[in-house]
């Protein structure tokens, strides 16, 4: 399968990043990719590799050879961490992939550095990278992650306005931000070191930009509906904690009856018993349907911008796989 092999090339440049950190930090970033547990003995990590899997997909889609992509690959990915790390603290969640976040194992200043650490080795492997595009590439997953923290304030900005007082673009736009940005870069740095000129990395942005919308609706969805055995989230966690997801903006903005009884929970706090009643809010306001609609036709828009950048569809298969897994996908 596809994600397996990338991350049998991907993770021995990780795991080389990781071990140059401090002890301590070292520790904790082991324990989040899942290579150890809490006691440092060693585990079988089980990240989905997705966004360096985009880099060196994108990489193939325009002929360029994928090894020397390797540490930009493996960059997106440190990146990719560093934000889960955060959001892990900022958000108060205790499981990510089936265990204990890092922060309630290590604390939260533990986990805060470890991640700002990894951020640091993501522009040193490119930094340390001879690559010609590494350059480039340092250039723009450092933009990136500045798109990805405003998104992020905006989130966290959301979650201190009333039910009423948050409006569905202003939402899509924040998730473009804080989930596409990232998919669009790592297929951009990819286009960058396949040798592309502007348009077609540019494309490329665009596609992971519509196809990280597409995967953030459905991740949505799957939050609230999911089977907590394949997540390993506990099930209805974002409506527990009054979080403004998609669905549930689109159902606060549907103007119907239920819209109404949704906004009335979310203007409490949870209590015990509220999660099914919530639930069914959420879904006879047309969250769902409006989530799973809506993903559909961002990813028709993700196929144009692909077919912009990459002609060729059977040149795009890879692309395309990892398109159809992210929103395909049950955890």
């Amino acid at each position: 399968m596809l994600l397996e092999r990338v991350r049998a090339s991907v993770d021995p440049e990780l795991r080389r990043a990781v071990e140059s950190l401090p002890g301590p930090m070292r520790c904790v970033a082991r324990y989040h990719f899942g290579w150890q547990d809490a006691h440092g003995t060693p585990a079988v990590g089980n990240g989905k590799a997705i966004r360096p899997a985009l880099v060196l997909a994108a990489v193939a889609a325009l002929g360029g050879p994928q090894p020397p992509a390797v540490p930009a690959a493996a960059a997106v990915e440190l990146i990719h961490n560093f934000t889960l790390l955060h959001d892990d603290v900022m958000d108060r969640d205790i499981t990510r992939r089936h265990r204990p976040t890092a922060w309630t194992v290590f604390g939260v200043a533990d986990a805060i550095l470890a991640g700002d650490a990894l951020q640091a080795l993501a522009q040193r492997v490119l930094a340390e990278d001879p690559h010609p595009a590494s350059s480039a590439a340092a250039a723009r997953l450092a933009a990136c992650v500045v798109e990805l923290c405003a998104g992020q304030q905006v989130d966290m900005a959301l979650e201190k306005r009333g039910p009423h007082e948050v409006a569905l673009d202003e939402v899509l736009a924040m998730a473009e931000a804080k989930t596409g940005a990232l998919l669009g870069c790592a297929c951009a740095v990819g286009g960058l070191y396949a040798g592309a000129g502007e348009a077609h990395v540019e494309a490329l942005d665009a596609f992971g930009r519509e196809a990280g919308l597409a995967f953030q609706l459905i991740d949505d969805v799957i939050g609230i509906w999911g089977d907590p055995g394949r997540t390993g989230k506990p099930a209805g966690a974002d409506l527990m904690a009054r979080k403004k997801s998609l669905p549930v903006v689109a159902a606060l903005t549907s103007g119907t009856p239920a819209a109404d009884e949704l906004a009335e929970l979310y203007g409490l706090p949870y209590e015990e018993g509220d999660l099914e009643r919530t639930v069914l809010a959420v879904e006879r306001a047309g969250g769902r349907d409006w989530a799973q609609l809506q993903a559909a036709d961002r990813m028709a828009r993700a196929m144009y911008e692909l077919s912009r950048a990459v002609p060729d569809p059977e040149a795009a298969g890879g692309l395309l796989a990892l398109a159809e897994f992210v929103t395909r996908r049950s955890d």
